[in-house]
Parts: C-alpha cells; sequence; structure tokens
C-alpha cells in the first residue's frame, strides 16, 4: 500500500476511488484527520491531508507522530510527501516541480521522534540519506512516463512557521546550502527513517521565497494560489503514473 501525505494544495486527492473512510487513534494523539483508503489506478492507497481537510492545521501544530504511526498501522509500505515550498535558487521559480534528496532542519519545539526516553534504549537513526533512493527513482521515472519535467535532487530547508521567512533569514538559508525552504518538511522525514518506512517528497515551488524574483519586495499571497491549483494538476497525473506502474 502506497501511502500519500498531502500538504497546501493538496487537501483532498481527487483522483482517487475511494473505498473507505477510517477515524485512527494512535499513542500520540490523533492524526490531522480520517484516513482515506481507495486506489489509484488500481494501487491500494491510503491519503491523509496534513493539514486537516479543512486546512486549519498549521505547521508548527501537525502532529507528525501520530500522522506517521497512522499510516504505519494501516500497512502503509512507502509514503510519498507532497508540499509547497519557496524557491530560493534562480532556477525554481513557482510552479516547478523538485524531488529533493536533502534536508535542513531549523524546526525547534516539535515533537520529533518516537524513541524520547522512558524504559526503552536510546535508538539513533541513520539521516545521511534523508529520503528513500529507491523511491525517489521511481517518482523520477513516473515523472519521465508522465511527460512532467521535474528537478532531480536539492536541499530542503524545513523552518517553523506559520509565518514566512524574511530576506536576511532566506540568504542564510542559501549560504547554508537549502534550495527551497518550506514548514512541513520535518520531523515527518525521520519519523518515518524510525519507523522504517520508505519516504519521499515531491515539492511544488509555490512562489519566490523572500527577497528573490518577484518577491524582491514582498511575496504577492494572491499569487499562490493559481501556482498551486495548476501545479498540483500535474502532480496528480504523477502521481496516477507512479501507481500505474505499481499495481
Amino acid at each position: 500500500m502506497i501511502a500519500i501525505i498531502g500538504g497546501s494544495g493538496l487537501s483532498q486527492l481527487s483522483n482517487l476511488d475511494i473505498t473507505r473512510r477510517e477515524v485512527v487513534r494512535t499513542p500520540y494523539g490523533e492524526p490531522s484527520g480520517a484516513l482515506q483508503f481507495g486506489h489509484l489506478c488500481d494501487q491500494q492507497t491510503v491519503f491523509i491531508a496534513r493539514h486537516g481537510y479543512g486546512h486549519t492545521i498549521p505547521p508548527h501544530v501537525v502532529n507528525y507522530r501520530a500522522n506517521i504511526w497512522a499510516l504505519k498501522q494501516a500497512g502503509a509500505q512507502a509514503i510519498i510527501s507532497v508540499a509547497s515550498v519557496g524557491g530560493i535558487s534562480d532556477h525554481l521559480g513557482p510552479g516547478v516541480i523538485l524531488v529533493p534528496d536533502q534536508i535542513i532542519d531549523y524546526t525547534w519545539g516539535r515533537k520529533s521522534t518516537f524513541f524520547d526516553g522512558g524504559d526503552s534504549p536510546v535508538v539513533h537513526v541513520d539521516f545521511t540519506d534523508p529520503y528513500d533512493a529507491g523511491l525517489r527513482q521511481r517518482i523520477l521515472v513516473a515523472a519521465q512516463q508522465a511527460d512532467e519535467e521535474v528537478i532531480d535532487g536539492g536541499t530542503y530547508a524545513a523552518t517553523q512557521g506559520p509565518r514566512l521567512e524574511s530576506a536576511a533569514e532566506v540568504a542564510r538559508l542559501e549560504r547554508d546550502g537549502a534550495h527551497v525552504v518550506g514548514m512541513t518538511g520535518m520531523p515527518e522525514a525521520v519519523l518515518a527513517r524510525e519507523l522504517e518506512i520508505p519516504y519521499a517528497a515531491i515539492l511544488v515551488v509555490a512562489n519566490h521565497a523572500a527577497g528573490r524574483g518577484n518577491s524582491t519586495h514582498g511575496i504577492h499571497m494572491e499569487s499562490i494560489e493559481t501556482t498551486l491549483k495548476q501545479a498540483m494538476n500535474r502532480v496528480h497525473k504523477l502521481l496516477q503514473h507512479f501507481c500505474s506502474t505499481c499495481a
């Protein structure tokens, strides 16, 4: 079973043939919403909206542990995260789709591990390559089959939110080696690693990051929704091709 986590712009998976919805309880509290089970091109699929189905949960409040635990409990054998980001590098403008291979965590105060003490021994997971190489490659192949241009590789800076970054902060992220910036990449990726679920991300650039491109003097919020709507149609197509090769 493939799990898809939808972010901003993807609170519903319109091409998912839903067979049932299930409210799940976990040892870590409630997930962002009910799990939607169904088929995407005959591939068993489970979907959850990261921010809730009404997009009411801000990035720093998302119960990442409950979401990942619920997907594991549901039988997910791989997780594809879809998220919107700001483009830092010049070639990553609005509408670009990116499959990242690295991440830098700037978040704080989030419940970021399943191994948080108690009577259990300390566990350190290897996070050298935060995204599963095999799953990334399958996404890239699906993009080729769908005739959708995507960028292979890049570093995702995960910031705390919910506010957007200042121009100086974006300049710092660029000096650190980041290519895009978002608010939900961590601790989601490491939690999946702790539960040994292959995890990869499809990132949609919604806007130039602060101080970049047409966001030099401010981010035009009104254009983000239009960009995401158009780009998410392409993501739907990519996911269909991905699932058709897995079924």
